[in-house]
C-alpha cells in the first residue's frame, strides 16, 4: 500500500513538473515513480533501501520548505 501511494504521488508531483517545464524537477520525480512502483519490485538491500529513502525524505522536506519561502 505504500508503494501504491508513493508510485501515485511521485506520479502527480511528475505531471506538475511538466505542466510548469521543470525538466530537472521532472526526470527526478519520475526516476521516485518509478523505483516506487508496485507492479515490478526492484530488490535493493534493506540499508540501501533506508538510505534511499532518507535521501527521499530529506529532499522533499527541503522542496517544501523552499516551496513555503517562496510564498
Amino acid at each position: 500500500m505504500v508503494r501504491f501511494a508513493a508510485f501515485v504521488g511521485f506520479g502527480i508531483l511528475t505531471y506538475h513538473e511538466n505542466q510548469q517545464r521543470k525538466q530537472i524537477e521532472l526526470i527526478i520525480f519520475g526516476a521516485m515513480a518509478l523505483l516506487y512502483q508496485p507492479f515490478l519490485k526492484i530488490i535493493l538491500r534493506r540499508e540501501l533501501w533506508n538510505n534511499i529513502d532518507e535521501i527521499i525524505e530529506v529532499g522533499l522536506m527541503v522542496r517544501l520548505l523552499k516551496k513555503q519561502n517562496d510564498e
